[in-house]
């Protein structure tokens, strides 16, 4: 058993004011495999009190420091490869070659973008040649707040601890506590690296006690946060009342619009998107629009694909998806599956029940419904499994309809051979993001929605941006 029940609080890992500990369950075997103790107001008070007096030399720090900070932790980080790995295996049942490719892969590739974009920005320079004698200044916020979610631990991480450190904010971090293991590591790497004291502070916790602490309290700047919408609108709320900045990348509903045209891997490559990560991701496409000429097609190869789909143990290497994280997480998912059942939509692969084989473990089936409409729920809620809902539609009008006749606005996918409908359809959906035939999202482009999606941008250079304030001063000479 693994005991993690210390904080890292002004550089230190110090022992909780009230101990409270909480089992950290590995959801491959729905038994323990971590404790660690959950923080109070007291603990959040200390290490906001250290945030707070270290950003008085931090925040006036040199960019070059900043740098090499960054640079021996990118060193460390890779030398503490495996471990990360993992750490996310256990704590979050992601597959040994998807944790450590993809999960581990892109808390280092943000990293090292980050560290380009902090060589290349410039924190001072003038407005322009109209007006030479106007600067502007991009200062760090302050005091920041960042809570990170569970499905994608190192990735948050990451995106929100290496833009703060590198604008010259300091902060606390408070990690899922379902997940915190990996990020625990990360505050290890911090310490090894020789970061100032109290300039980055880790304190475990939930929501409902440690979280409401830390974005209430009246000294932090700034709240960074991801997870659910409903989590983002409590807090916003407290944010609110001081007008602290917030950044906030919440839910998601994707559309992924298939078109008579697109490429003969559309299909598959949907339905993988979806049910990676076992359908944990905010970006996942969980509503395939099929244009009705291949609609039939589109169906009949979706329930092989789905029926052969593997899922087995984490801890096995190959191309497969674990359990969901958690019992919670699982009855959730398993009552919008018989929700979709219920609504009359056409259940082609998957449905109730764990795999067969698989009796220890939160593990879901990757199911298809066809013939779902926009009003079913399980077209309308964020289910956050392998759950993939399939819709027909007739006309390129029709499709962008569908897709933005939703809550949310984070990515959008299309599917065609043709260019310039890619581009009208990419400016008329309402999200953020827009995936074009499997291209992806680069590491450094913009990471954020519209609407119930949340606030704010993550990754490369607009990332950097959420942690500073600019400051326009007139008479500079």
């Amino acid at each position: 058993m693994i005991e993690k029940k210390n904080f890292y609080i002004n550089g230190s890992w110090i022992a909780p004011k009230n101990q409270k500990d909480i089992q950290v369950i590995n959801p491959a075997t729905e038994k323990s495999c971590a404790v660690i103790s959950l923080g109070g107001k007291e603990d959040i008070n200390d290490a906001v009190l250290a945030a707070k007096e270290a950003f008085k030399t931090w925040g006036y720090s040199l960019k070059q420091e900043r740098v090499e900070l960054l640079e021996d932790f990118y060193v460390l980080y890779k030398k503490r490869w495996s471990d990360i790995t993992d750490a996310i295996i256990q704590e979050m049942g992601a597959p040994k070659d998807f944790a450590s490719k993809l999960q581990t892969g892109t808390g280092a590739s943000h990293t090292k973008s980050f560290i380009r974009y902090l060589k290349e920005f410039e924190f001072e320079k003038p407005l322009g040649e109209h007006a030479k004698n106007q600067r502007l200044i991009y200062e760090p916020k302050g005091v920041c707040a960042l809570i990170t979610p569970w499905n994608w631990p190192i990735n948050q991480v990451t995106l929100k601890v290496i833009p703060a450190l590198a604008s010259g904010c300091t902060m606390i971090l408070k990690p899922s506590e379902l997940a915190p293991l990996s990020a625990m590591i990360i505050a290890e790497l911090i310490d090894e690296a020789k970061f100032p004291k109290g300039v980055f502070n880790l304190v475990n916790g939930d929501g409902a006690t440690t979280g409401d602490a830390l974005t209430s309290h009246p000294d932090v700047n700034m709240i960074s946060f991801t997870g659910s919408t409903r989590a983002g609108a409590l807090i916003s709320q407290n944010a609110a009342k001081d007008f602290k900045r917030v950044s906030l990348e919440l839910g998601g509903k994707g559309a992924n619009i298939i078109f008579k045209d697109a490429d003969t891997e559309a299909i598959e490559r949907g339905a993988l998107r979806c049910f990676r990560n076992s359908g944990q991701s905010c970006n996942a496409p969980t509503r395939m629009l099929v244009e009705k000429p291949i609609y039939d097609d589109a169906i009949e190869r979706l329930k092989k694909y789905a029926n052969e789909f593997k899922v087995d143990d984490p801890n096995k290497e190959g191309e497969h998806i674990g359990p969901v994280i958690s019992d919670v997480q699982f009855n959730k998912i398993q009552g919008l599956i018989q929700k979709g059942i219920d609504e009359g939509a056409k259940l082609v692969a998957g449905g109730p029940g764990k795999p067969e084989g698989l009796k220890d473990g939160y593990y879901v089936k990757p199911t298809v419904f066809a013939d779902v409409n926009n009003d079913m729920e399980i077209a309308r809620t964020e289910i956050f499994g392998p759950v993939l809902s399939v819709i027909p539609f007739e006309t390129e009008e029709e499709a962008i309809q569908i897709a933005n006749d939703t809550d949310y606005g984070l990515t959008n996918y299309i599917q065609t051979q043709d260019n310039d409908k890619v581009q009208r359809v990419a400016r008329k959906l309402r999200s953020g993001m827009v995936d074009v035939n499997g291209a992806g999202i680069a590491v450094d482009a913009p990471f954020g929605g519209f609407k119930h999606s949340g606030i704010g941008r993550e990754a490369g250079k607009e990332g950097l941006l959420e942690f500073l304030e600019v400051k326009s001063v007139g008479g500079w000479n």
